[in-house]
């Protein structure tokens, strides 16, 4: 799994897997989920990133496992 923000663009991206991208959707304003091949969702997009946590600091995110 890959976790990566993109302060130029204003974005946060989830990646879970490797493997290939090959349709992706907006399932809500400025969210995008990315599909494989066997209809799985394989990547996660957050955009606008700033304006829906004003407070992020992004090089501080913390990480949880339960």
């Amino acid at each position: 799994m890959k976790l990566m923000v993109d302060e130029k663009a204003d974005a946060l991206y989830l990646r879970l897997d490797d493997s290939k991208i090959v349709e992706s959707e907006e399932v809500s304003t400025g969210i995008v989920l990315d599909y494989n091949e066997k209809n799985q969702v394989v990547g996660v997009e957050i955009l606008h990133l700033s304006a829906r946590a004003p407070r992020l600091n992004v090089r501080e995110l913390q990480f949880q496992t339960a």
